[in-house]
């Protein structure tokens, strides 16, 4: 399971500090360290915090759904979440908005058994689906069904909490929506029961963004946040043009992750960081937006500036 590889790595990482006073920054991860966080430890292990005048420090939390609400609250300065969390939170009135994004794809996935009987969507109607978060997991499951002639009425839905390969591999369902192309499938191949992806972006659903790093709107001004997102591309930069170094500054502060399956994961997600953190495509959220109002997830589809910033 990729949230039991992840709890291996609860550990907290500071980047380097300069001798004279540095400007600290909190920064709440949205689960515990894996390669999906590659960047910020590349710019904390090459020393691009320091060489701004940033400290920074990275904290998992205890529980997922956090980091958003704390920052919101000003517990914390910075905050990695899900865009389509951010478009949710904001319709429920937390003081949040996006300053850069850290992976430009979607990660989610229905996925199934390689050498299982389902070879396509259509073949999931009357079939078991499994699920670990309702919400945005059951509109991804809507469109992609409903682009095959099928609704969520066709299949049964399971919630089996995180146990998402777990339960496809033993049998207790037939697919899962929820599994991160990056982890799930790596792992299921790792235990020789490959699986089969179905894309939701290819499958009727608008691109997003998978995470994105969110702050209190009247902290937008605040020149640590633009220095924090230029270490942020620094680091990425590094991380595409030398990526066997780059593992070794990630192992050397998450020692526990040095393994397969994160191995694996991070050559998968090294194609997926924003090359351009700070870079916002205003009509991708706007279209993506109007899909969450379509579905039911929100009720008003904001105007952009209102959630998302580039900033200056």
């Amino acid at each position: 399971m990729r949230r039991l590889a992840f709890a291996l790595a609860a550990s907290l990482s500071l980047a380097a500090s300069p001798a004279a006073a540095a400007d600290k920054l909190t920064v709440l991860l949205d689960w515990f360290v894996n390669p999906d966080h590659a960047p910020l430890y590349v710019a904390a292990g090459r020393g691009e915090f320091a060489r701004r005048g940033l400290e920074v420090k990275f904290i998992a939390p205890a529980d997922p759904n956090d980091p958003p609400k704390l920052v919101a609250a000003g517990r914390g300065d910075i905050a990695i979440s899900y865009q389509p969390q951010l478009h949710m939170q904001i319709g429920e009135g937390l003081p949040l908005i996006r300053i850069g994004t850290l992976v430009a794809t979607p990660l989610n996935a229905l996925v199934v058994l390689a050498d299982g009987p389902v070879k396509k969507i259509a073949d999931l109607k009357g079939r078991k689906i499994g699920f670990s978060i309702g919400g945005f997991e059951h509109s991804l499951l809507s469109a992609m069904l409903g682009k095959h002639g099928l609704t969520v009425k066709d299949v049964t839905l399971v919630n089996v909490n995180f146990s998402l390969s777990p339960s496809l591999i033993s049998g207790q369902v037939d697919g899962v929506i929820g599994a991160y192309r990056n982890f799930e499938l790596n792992q299921m191949d790792i235990e020789k029961r490959p699986g089969r992806a179905f894309y939701p972006e290819e499958e009727g659903v608008p691109p997003y963004d998978e995470l994105v790093f969110v702050a209190r709107p009247d902290r937008v001004g605040d020149a640590k946040l633009r220095a924090f997102i230029d270490a942020i591309e620094a680091g990425t930069m590094y991380l595409v043009n030398h990526p066997d170094e780059s593992w070794k500054l990630f192992v050397a502060a998450n020692k526990d992750l040095d393994d397969e399956l994160n191995r694996r994961a991070w050559k998968d997600t090294l194609p997926r960081f924003a090359l351009r953190p700070a870079a916002l495509d205003r009509n991708r959220y706007a279209r993506f937006a109007a899909f969450l109002k379509e579905t039911g997830l929100i009720k008003e589809a904001l105007p952009v500036e209102k959630y998302a910033v580039e900033l200056r």
